[in-house]
C-alpha cells in the first residue's frame, strides 16, 4: 500500500511545519493597550499586537517572530502597590528614578521615602525633583527637601512651565541614564516631560478644586533626550505602596539613615526600634537623625511588618 504524503512532502501527517520566520530582537518604546511599538536592533520600528493585560511595559526587551512577541529577561523592574492593594509595574530596565514633587499638591506623607526605598531595592538610583519652583511656597519646600534628602540623593529645583533650572537635570540624565518620573497627579510630570522632550506633546491637566491633579498620560512611551539619556512617561498616581520589601530592605535603604553605616548595630537583624546597641537610635538621641524622620521610618516599618505577616499567613494556608 502506498503511503500518503503530507503537504510538506515529509511523509508524516503529524509533523508540524517549520517556522522559518526570522527572530528579531528589539525594545518596546510605546504601549497602546492592545499593541506596542517595537524598535528593532536594525532601527526599524513596527507595531505588534498584544493582549490588553499582557504584562509588557515600555522599556522591555523583546524577541519577535512574525506576530509572536516574547519578553526577554528584565535587568531591573520597579513596582508599586496602590491603596486597594493592587500591584502595578512602574517600569522595566530603568537605571534612575525621578521622584517629582511640588508645593501644590503637596507630597503625601511618606511618598518620597517609599519611592526612594523601592528604587534602591530595585537597584535604581533615585533623585528628587521639585517642580513649580516659581511658586512662592517652593523656597520653603526646597529648603526642607535639601535638609532631609541631600545627604542621600540628588535634589533638583526647577520650573517646567517657565523653563527654569533645567540644565542640571539635563546634565545628569545625559550621563546615559534611562529613567522615569513618578509623582502624584498634578505635580507637573507631563509639563516636565514636554519641556525635556520637545515634540512629545503630552496633555497637561489642571489641579482640581480638591487640590488633586488629574491623570493626563494615557499612552506610555520611551523618549530619547537630545543631549543623551532616555525617559519613560508614566501616569500619575496618589500612592506608592511598597511591594515585596523586607524589614531588612527598609532598615538598609531608608533615606536619612546613611550616617548609621559608619557604625554598626549590635544585632545584624536590627529593626532600629528598641534593640540595644542600635546605631540609628543612638543617632536620634544625638539629634543627628530628626525625630520626625525616625517617626516616618517607624510608620513605614509597621506597614512592612504587616505585609510580611500577611505573606506568612498565606504560606501557612497553602
Amino acid at each position: 500500500m502506498k503511503k500518503k504524503n503530507s503537504k510538506d512532502g515529509s511523509g508524516s501527517k503529524n509533523q508540524k511545519p517549520v517556522n522559518t520566520e526570522q527572530i528579531r530582537k528589539g525594545l518596546i518604546v510605546a504601549h497602546r493597550g492592545v499593541a506596542v511599538d517595537v524598535v528593532f536592533d536594525d532601527g526599524e520600528c513596527e507595531m505588534v499586537r498584544v493582549k490588553r493585560r499582557s504584562g509588557h511595559v515600555v522599556g522591555d526587551g523583546v524577541a519577535v517572530r512574525g506576530e509572536v512577541l516574547k519578553r526577554l529577561p528584565r535587568r531591573t523592574e520597579l513596582r508599586r502597590r496602590d491603596a486597594r492593594g493592587a500591584v502595578h509595574l512602574v517600569g522595566a530596565n530603568l537605571d534612575v528614578l525621578g521622584i517629582v514633587v511640588a508645593p501644590r499638591p503637596a507630597p503625601p506623607s511618606g511618598f518620597i521615602d517609599r519611592a526612594i526605598v523601592a528604587a534602591r531595592v530595585a537597584n535604581l538610583q533615585p533623585f528628587v525633583v521639585l517642580n513649580k519652583s516659581d511658586l512662592d511656597a517652593s523656597a520653603e519646600l526646597f529648603a526642607s527637601l535639601l535638609a532631609t534628602y541631600s545627604s542621600a540623593v540628588s535634589v533638583f529645583s526647577l520650573s517646567a512651565s517657565k523653563g527654569q533650572g533645567l540644565d542640571p537635570l539635563l546634565d545628569f540624565l545625559a550621563e546615559g541614564h534611562r529613567g522615569a518620573f513618578v509623582g502624584t497627579s498634578g505635580v507637573g510630570k507631563s509639563s516636565l516631560l514636554n519641556v525635556l522632550c520637545p515634540g512629545i506633546d503630552l496633555g497637561v491637566g489642571e489641579i482640581s478644586e480638591y487640590g488633586q491633579g488629574r491623570h493626563t498620560t494615557t499612552v506610555a512611551t520611551l523618549n530619547t533626550l537630545s543631549g543623551g539619556g532616555e525617559l519613560i512617561d508614566t501616569p500619575g498616581f496618589r500612592d506608592f505602596g511598597l511591594v515585596d520589601i523586607s524589614v531588612q530592605d527598609l532598615s538598609e535603604h531608608f533615606p536619612g539613615f546613611e550616617k548609621a553605616r559608619d557604625s554598626t548595630c549590635r544585632f545584624r537583624d536590627c529593626r532600629h526600634r528598641s534593640e540595644p546597641g542600635c546605631a540609628v537610635v543612638e543617632l536620634v538621641t544625638q539629634n543627628q537623625v530628626s525625630a520626625e524622620r525616625y517617626e516616618n521610618y517607624l510608620e513605614i516599618l509597621q506597614e512592612v511588618e504587616a505585609a510580611e505577616e500577611e505573606t506568612r499567613r498565606r504560606g501557612w494556608k497553602n
